[in-house]
């Protein structure tokens, strides 16, 4: 499997992704994509870390977990979601890759 990276999601933000939860599919929309700071010690480091942020605008809040999410060109790949804030659109979740 391809290590996933910040270009990999960068061109996807404001589309949807499919999230399987509990034999339902969920959407969850991609509104940031943004590098992070990169380590002191990531002279060695395998990728470069970043963030995304997704939306979802169920009325229900999920669990932190780790999601097996599809999008059209990225693929199937699962990804550990942390509800970070409510708005009035609908919780948001990050993810963070390092």
């Amino acid at each position: 499997m391809e290590l996933l990276t910040l270009e990999h999601f960068a061109g996807c933000v404001n589309e949807p992704f499919s999230a399987a939860l509990n034999g339902m599919d969920v959407e969850f929309v991609l509104v940031e994509a943004r590098p992070l700071p990169p380590p002191t010690s990531a002279a060695n480091a395998a990728r470069a870390p970043f963030s995304l942020l997704f939306r979802n605008t169920a009325p229900v809040l999920f669990p932190q977990q780790i999601y097996p999410m599809r999008h059209a060109r990225i693929g199937e790949v699962g990804i550990f979601l942390v509800p970070i804030a409510q708005e009035r659109a609908g919780f948001l979740y990050q993810a963070v890759f390092n």
